[in-house]
């Protein structure tokens, strides 16, 4: 199923995607989707619905997150190996792991807002790993039991802010700073994670080509490290690091400003279009 949530921001109605790539309304179902939608059980109970029998949204709206209730966004610093290799850095012996703050998360289209003062700001698509059971100390073989879909993320950051100290935090959870969606794409239709192309686009040119294949720590992998240091609940995500392409390793640097449209897109997942825009 590709599930999201649709309206006004603040006002989203839960909706699901068709086998055509129509937008359906799931509202007379549930009355929205978060963790406890989420849940192995009632994902199997909405795994029996028919989406070409509920009502068809024939306008454009806006996509907002796809699902409620995110406790966690946890995210994973240099994780692909090519990544790595364009920043001049060795491959870590382990994950890097960090958070990025709540208030972060975005609409998938939604205007990505330039933090005052910054200088730096730029882009890195992501795989979205999705959470919908508790996790804690699981194993690598069963780690994908717990996840119960994926999406695209942008881990948007703003390089001057991230680089100051040694904690990367200011420079990777400001306001905007992270997109979610436009779907939460559960794991009956993405039976390998690490074979899922990456795209994104800066004002129309190619700037990251990549493949999960080329993770240095796989989705299962990552799920069960992160699991023996803190207890994963349903509606967590985990964004997995980003492919070789980002604005700081390009020579010359290229860095967003005000009026910049970026499209990302995750083979399967959908795709991202967003615009910077200065603060007021």
């Amino acid at each position: 199923m590709k599930l999201c949530r649709y309206g006004k921001a603040g006002y989203e109605k839960p909706g699901v995607i068709d086998g055509e790539g129509r937008l359906r309304d799931l509202s007379k179902v549930i009355d929205n989707i978060g963790p406890e939608e989420l849940s192995p059980r009632q994902l199997k109970t909405l795994s029996r619905l028919k989406p070409e029998t509920l009502p068809l949204v024939n306008s454009s709206p806006r996509f907002g997150v796809p699902y409620v209730g995110i406790g966690k966004f946890v995210a994973i610093g240099l994780n692909y190996s090519d990544h790595a290799k364009e920043a001049g850095l060795p491959l870590p012996a382990e994950p890097i792991v960090f958070m990025k703050a709540t208030t972060c998360i975005n609409g998938p289209n939604d205007d990505i807002i330039q933090p005052r003062n910054s200088t730096k700001l730029d882009w890195e698509i992501e795989l979205g790993v999705v959470i919908g059971s508790a996790a804690r100390y699981v194993s690598e073989q069963d780690a994908l039991n717990y996840v119960t879909g994926y999406c695209i993320v942008n881990d948007v950051s703003e390089r001057s802010f991230q680089m100051a100290t040694t904690q990367w935090d200011k420079g990777k959870g400001f306001d905007t700073a992270g997109p979610i969606g436009p779907w939460l794409v559960t794991t009956d239709e993405v039976p390998d994670p690490q074979s899922l192309a990456l795209t994104l686009d800066l004002n129309g040119t190619r700037m990251q080509t990549g493949s999960s294949s080329t993770m240095i720590f796989s989705v299962a992998a990552l799920v069960s490290y992160i699991s023996q240091y803190m207890t994963l609940m349903p509606g967590d995500v985990i964004t997995t690091g980003t492919p070789p392409g980002v604005g700081m390793a390009r020579k010359p640097r290229v860095f967003l400003k005000p009026g910049d449209e970026i499209r990302a897109t995750i083979s399967g997942l959908g795709e991202q279009r967003f615009k910077v825009v200065a603060e007021n």
